[in-house]
């Protein structure tokens, strides 16, 4: 094992303490400001065009990759840095315990019974219209968030620190980034968003995969069943639309005992979602629950990726 391989796993598991332990930056938050950046450029780089949108993409990601490329030659050298800019790139890209306290926000809400503050809530967490849900569809909303998100937020930077440094730390926000601005469908970007979408695809897949696993084998740590999250994941997680989605969703749902899916509504566009899982429909005393297993799942990926880049050669 030489020194840069120490000091890059060193960084990552200090990222993710920093995370676990203080959440995002209050202000100046990096990601924010390169969402900043990705803004302006689309208002000289929109066009109707898959061509024009993976050419957007291409440029954005390949200066995050780049960033990440000069930071860590400039720290191979030395270990002290290295460890530091790790741990801050690690802390900045990821986003587990914000993840969480959205979560806490909503579950104080509905139980408070404050609907117009629960709704208020939900954006922080989903992309969905939350002017006419009730309680039992913004709890809902909130546990599919919190087990889609600890991939995208926690454990996919995490698995791509563990293969790629700090170049894969920043790419993979900058992918993630971009598929939450333009991905999605709309007339907008139903094309333009086409290569943002696919990439983060991509980006996701064994990550998805693997904090399904992990929920598996976190279940048991919170209560939940690891038998039902095995069970439910591999019956349930290929019927969700979302080739990555789905398996974190249906894991969660078996390990809490829960129902999730039905009718989403964003903006003018409505989705019926498969069903995942044969519980109850969640209510908002499953939303610690669903924290305590996120938590639990990010925990152990952090753990993985600073193990595995030491056993790197």
């Amino acid at each position: 094992m030489d020194g840069v391989t120490a000091a890059t796993a060193l960084g990552l598991a200090l990222g993710a303490g920093a995370d676990l332990l203080l959440g995002d930056p209050r202000r100046g938050h990096p990601v924010a400001g390169f969402g900043t950046t990705a803004l302006a450029l689309e208002r000289r780089t929109w066009r109707n065009s898959r061509a024009a949108g993976a050419a957007h993409v291409v440029l954005l990601t390949g200066a995050a990759a780049a960033l990440g490329a000069m930071l860590d030659r400039r720290t191979r050298r030395h270990a002290p840095a290295r460890v530091l800019t790790t741990a801050a790139a690690t802390w900045a890209v990821l986003g587990g315990t914000s993840l969480g306290r959205a979560a806490t926000t909503m579950q104080r809400a509905l139980e408070a019974g404050d609907l117009p503050a629960a709704r208020a809530a939900l954006p922080a967490l989903a992309g969905r219209d939350p002017r006419e849900l009730g309680e039992a569809e913004l709890a809902r909303a909130t546990v599919e968030s919190v087990a889609e998100n600890t991939s995208d937020a926690a454990v996919a930077p995490l698995f791509w620190g563990a293969v790629a440094g700090i170049p894969g730390l920043l790419a993979y926000r900058a992918v993630n980034t971009l598929d939450a601005m333009i991905g999605h469908r709309s007339p907008r970007y139903e094309r333009f968003g086409w290569a943002a979408a696919r990439l983060d695809d991509g980006a996701n897949w064994l990550p998805a995969r693997m904090s399904a696993a992990l929920t598996v084998a976190c279940a048991p740590l919170v209560g939940g069943s690891a038998r039902g999250a095995l069970r439910v994941w591999l019956r349930d997680g290929a019927a969700h639309p979302s080739p990555n989605s789905g398996r974190c969703e249906a894991a969660a749902a078996g390990a809490l005992g829960l129902r999730l899916g039905g009718r989403n509504v964003y903006g003018t566009r409505v989705e019926v979602r498969p069903v995942l899982g044969d519980g109850r429909s969640p209510t908002a005393t499953d939303i610690p629950r669903a924290v305590r297993l996120s938590r639990a799942v990010w925990t152990a990926a952090a753990i993985l990726a600073a193990t595995g880049r030491l056993l790197r050669r």
